[in-house]
């Protein structure tokens, strides 16, 4: 037969355990404490005794047989608490509360011994007590033994571990019921994030845990399972964009690709028509299929990774000479100003082969949107809060403020850029790195309108320094 789902909690079972324990603990307490409790009884019963049998001894030394048993006759019809006998040296009673002596044997050494004495309630019914005693002989040759009655304090001690006892049964039942509602709220908080976890395996991403204020590992556990369901439907949503994104894009350059390749097959079926150019034409066209597919693998390779592949330190003066050098040619054919401001002795932390790819993206937006007889300055520095920043700032015409954040994303173009080349992936690539690396993309204005062109951009990769 299964147990109810509540009794099969991890919390009910460690509440088991833990009641287990403490009745192991409290069994070892109240066997400690019977013992230590039933041994002070003892104690205190011998002492007792043991100074009522001086007493007697003392009678006995001082004046005698006759003084002893007068005294033993006296104390014997007082109320004190003790069991008297006064025998021979052959063992024949002469007087005491007692009848005969409990000691089968006695060699003469002081000998104590436990044994139980009868007594009648009052209905007339013989109750039994338990009872300790001390038998010694006197000087003369007569047998003294002085006993007392300890019913009382075992009985006393028998009521205090009854006490406990039922103390620790009342913890056990009140543990077992704290263990049901402790396992009743932890199921109910697990429940919760189960039929999250459930819905999300159905297909619903928009499932959300419940977070309920306390602060505990549970609202913890629901505050990161919702931030990771957050982060996954943004992924499956740009998935999803950059799925339609480049079935859309990707749809009139691979129509042309497929009606030049008619066209050239039908020119050469016909003996007319340039087919090596239209084969050069479809060439070149590929390659840009290719390259914007390449674009969409690195920036998905950075967002599923979460962070730069194989990160090494690296001189950002050094890294931007080396585009520089690559731009400044470009820049000179176009008839366009380039000018590198590159501080040295400045290190970051990074994958420099994504770096690399980020800052070019970066100097061929501005070179492809700056007209001839503009400007392009690269810069490379360390901004007042330390984080190292590459800047571009072109003369081209910009961006309009309420287009910045939309240009960074994936197959975004804007209307005055739809006639030039590329996928819209330029940016988004570069706010990929960037949030790869720790740092972060920002678009601001150029240095301003001249004439009909204006009013540039300037586009700003900060990432933060090396330790």
């Amino acid at each position: 037969m299964r147990l109810p789902r509540l009794f099969r909690t991890t919390p009910f079972r460690l509440t088991l355990l833990f009641l287990a324990l403490f009745a192991a603990a409290a069994s070892a307490f109240l066997a400690y404490i019977y013992v230590a409790t039933a041994g002070e009884a003892t104690r205190r019963t011998d002492q007792e005794i043991t100074r009522e049998m001086r007493s007697l001894a003392a009678a006995y030394d001082r004046a005698g047989m006759d003084a002893l048993n007068q005294s033993l006759i006296e104390r014997a019809a007082s109320e004190r608490p003790f069991l008297y006998l006064l025998m021979k040296p052959d063992g024949a009673r002469i007087s005491g509360s007692i009848a005969e002596s409990p000691l089968d044997k006695f060699d003469g050494t002081p000998t104590w011994t436990s044994f139980s004495v009868t007594d009648a309630d009052v209905q007339g019914r013989a109750i039994k007590h338990p009872a300790r005693g001390l038998q010694e002989r006197m000087g003369g040759g007569e047998i003294l033994f002085v006993g007392a009655d300890i019913g009382e304090d075992e009985a006393y001690v028998v009521k205090i571990v009854r006490a406990l006892w039922g103390a620790g049964a009342l913890i056990i039942v009140l543990g077992l019921l704290g263990g049901v509602l402790v396992s009743r709220n932890v199921s109910r908080s697990m429940a919760g994030l189960t039929d999250v976890v459930t819905a999300v395996r159905n297909g619903d991403l928009g499932a959300r845990a419940h977070v309920r204020g306390a602060r505990d590992e549970f609202d913890e556990l629901a505050e990161g399972l919702n931030e990771m369901l957050d982060r996954l439907e943004r992924s499956m949503a740009g998935h999803r964009h950059a799925g339609d994104a480049i079935a859309h894009d990707l749809r009139s350059p691979l129509t042309r690709l497929r009606a030049r390749l008619e066209v050239a097959y039908l020119d050469v079926e016909a003996g007319k028509g340039n087919a090596e150019e239209a084969l050069a034409q479809a060439l070149d066209d590929t390659d840009g299929v290719l390259k914007t597919f390449g674009a969409v693998l690195a920036i998905a390779r950075l967002q599923a990774a979460g962070q730069a592949p194989n990160p090494t330190n690296i001189d950002p003066a050094v890294l931007g000479a080396d585009i520089a050098e690559l731009y400044e040619p470009l820049c000179e054919d176009k008839g366009i100003d380039f000018k590198a401001e590159l501080i040295p002795d400045l290190t970051i932390r990074g994958n420099q082969e994504f770096l690399a790819q980020a800052l070019a993206n970066i100097l061929d937006n501005a070179v492809k949107y700056t007209p001839s007889g503009g400007a392009i300055m690269l810069r490379v520095r360390r901004r007042s809060s330390g984080e190292v920043e590459f800047s571009v700032t072109d003369t081209g015409p910009g961006v309009p403020e309420e287009d910045r954040e939309r240009v960074v994303q994936r197959f975004v173009r804007l209307e005055n850029s739809r006639n030039e080349p590329g996928a819209g992936l330029g940016l988004s690539l570069v706010g990929a790195v960037a949030e790869a690396h720790g740092g972060r993309l920002e678009l601001a204005e150029g240095p301003g309108k001249v004439g009909e062109i204006g009013p540039g951009l300037r586009v700003a990769l900060i990432l933060p320094r090396a330790l």
